[in-house]
């Protein structure tokens, strides 16, 4: 097998054009067009021209802005857009997802604060800006992939140019003579080039045969993934919910919004959206390191719970876990935090108990040191009989350092637990109809009680121990029994799993994209002046590779099996068919690149 390797004569324009047909539709990317000077043309005198001039004006700038917008470095742009307002949505506090931080930067500064306000930079997902990104991105990806869609069927269905006059200019090129008939050759070419997948028909003289379509299928899949992921995105954030609850061992909780300590959703989102269940926590366990450099580290947190679906539903036993929630329908149940809620007695001057339960205490660090309020509302009298709300300051420690004075736990675990009260009386400031943290108390209207020597009255208590409040007032008592809470987040978000595919999808498409090249062979057996039968095979790549040759030496070597090379004594040094003159023949290696 040898090449070509005479210098071709001076080509007409004609056969540039046959070259531009050769390698035309290898991608169904659309043509960029400039934009003309004018697209009504010649405008006719009158009232009736300058409608039509206008008319086509206007129709020819609507097409170009079109072109445009789905084009594909404008989609690339919208994509690079879209990533770069998201920023600032993780950045920034965000009105929908931590209100109270919001409020906090607003105070911090309050230059940068208002520029924010106006800019949306608070809510970015819900601006007007972000939006119109998120649409335009949608129309062009729309706009792009229907018409490419329909090329690429169009190619589907259509068979694969003939072979270019000289084959001998493309990137990949080898040629031989061989002693065997042209229509044999073709045959021989037409079988092997089946046998390795090409879509292969013999047009004329030659067999043209292209491979790769999967390249085109894997651009649009990846496209069309994009489609589906925005809609999956946008579904779920009309109809997302998100609550959560804090449930003391013993509780229950009901899927209402009332139940909910906090509770965020989307705009399209409504109560009857809310799928029907409820649960109590029965016992939570937690388990950690004792020793070595994770001390302190959880090993264990699971809640046991029971739950039922609907008004009648049978009651069912689950364990949540990190990370393994519990789900219902559309609803999973997270379990997201953990802490302690002491259970505190207070009783009035006449030994009356006015207060019984457990009280959740909010961790401040990871040995769990918690603080939190206890709030007696209603039910207590002073000595003079008048009533009056109690609260108390409090702080408890799992694990208290004997002997150090502070209330910071060493251990996450109730190695050595002490709770820590301030009392005050008074009001509580609950009934003035502005909202306050129950884990805090409010002191604007309040007075400490203050023990015989005019010192602020606080004590450090044990499990069992009590707090007498001075002047006959009462006493609060750490009860012995100490139970645990756990957080849960109830999240109803629809589309996560048309978004989880619609990311595989774009995963598996790009990857058929990037890897795989779509090329085109022609094998070319004609008969020479001199009666001998010379056989070209070129290829041709939508870019240039390095395997093209090399798949290319591939095939010549099957074909050349059935059809060998004449060998040097029956063939003259001639030229062939088409003019150009060839070298005497060797025996065939494979192909060689032009």
């Amino acid at each position: 097998m040898s090449k070509t390797s005479a210098e071709a004569p001076e080509n007409p324009a004609g056969e540039d054009q046959d070259l531009g047909a050769a390698g035309s539709q290898l991608s169904t990317a659309p043509v960029e067009t400039a934009m003309p000077g004018s697209f009504g043309g010649n405008r006719a005198p009158g009232l009736t021209g300058w409608l039509a001039w206008t008319g086509r004006e206007v129709l020819g700038w609507a097409r170009w802005m079109w072109r445009q917008l789905t084009s594909m470095r404008v989609a690339l742009m919208l994509l690079f857009l879209l990533s770069l307002g998201a920023v600032p949505g993780s950045l920034i506090p965000q009105s929908g997802t931590d209100a109270l931080k919001v409020s906090e930067f607003q105070d911090a500064h309050k230059t940068l604060g208002p520029i924010y306000e106006k800019l949306g930079l608070f809510h970015v997902y819900g601006s007007a800006w972000f939006g119109a990104i998120y649409v335009l991105l949608f129309v062009s990806l729309i706009g792009c992939i229907i018409p490419r869609t329909w090329q690429f069927v169009g190619q589907l269905r259509g068979r694969p140019p003939g072979a270019p006059k000289r084959l001998n200019r493309l990137p990949a090129y080898a040629t031989w003579r061989t002693a065997a008939e042209p229509e044999q050759v073709r045959e021989v070419a037409l079988t092997v080039l089946k046998k390795r997948r090409f879509r292969a028909h013999i047009a004329g003289d030659a067999v043209a045969a292209e491979k790769g379509y999967l390249r085109e299928t894997g651009n649009l899949l990846f496209h069309l993934a994009l489609i589906v992921m925005l809609i999956a995105f946008a579904w779920g954030q009309l109809f997302k919910s998100e609550g959560d609850k804090l449930i003391v061992e013993g509780d229950g909780f009901s899927n209402t919004l009332t139940q909910y300590d906090d509770f965020k959703s989307g705009n399209l989102f409504s109560d009857d959206d809310l799928v029907p269940f409820s649960f109590n926590l029965k016992k939570f366990t937690g388990t950690y390191e004792r020793t070595g450099p994770n001390r302190g580290t959880p090993r264990t947190y699971q809640a046991d719970i029971t739950y039922s679906i609907g008004a009648y539903g049978k009651a069912e036993k689950h364990t949540i876990k990190v990370n393994e929630p519990l789900e219902i329908g559309d609803s999973k149940v997270y379990l997201v935090s953990h802490g302690y809620a002491p259970v505190v007695t207070v009783r009035d001057g006449k030994g009356n108990v006015v207060f019984h339960q457990a009280v959740p205490m909010l961790p401040i660090d990871s040995n769990v040191t918690s603080q939190g309020a206890i709030k007696v509302l209603d039910g207590y009298r002073n000595t003079q009989g008048v009533a009056e709300q109690l609260g108390f300051a409090a702080l408890f420690v799992p694990t208290y350092a004997k002997g150090s004075g502070t209330m910071f736990s060493q251990y996450p675990g109730l190695d050595y637990p002490v709770l820590n009260v301030t009392g005050y009386h008074g009001d509580l400031g609950v009934n003035s109809g502005i909202p306050q943290n129950v884990y805090q108390l409010v002191t604007k209207n309040l007075k400490q009680f203050k023990d015989s020597k005019g010192k602020i009255l606080k004590a450090q208590l044990r499990p069992g121990e009590t707090m007498t409040l001075p002047n006959g007032a009462g006493s609060i008592t750490f009860d012995k029994q100490i139970k645990e809470w756990a957080g849960f987040q109830v999240v109803q978000q629809p589309g996560t799993t048309w978004a989880l595919a619609g990311a595989l999808t774009a995963i598996l498409g790009l990857a058929g994209s990037l890897f795989i090249q779509r090329r085109r062979v022609w094998v070319r057996a004609a008969r020479g002046a001199d009666g001998v039968t010379v056989v070209e095979m070129a290829g041709l790549g939508r870019s240039e590779s390095a395997k093209l040759p090399e798949e290319l030496g591939d095939l010549a070597a099957f074909v050349h099996d059935r059809a060998p090379t004449k060998t040097a004594d029956d063939a003259p040094n001639t030229p062939d068919s088409d003019g150009s003159p060839v070298e005497p023949p060797v025996p065939a290696e494979g192909a060689e690149q032009q």
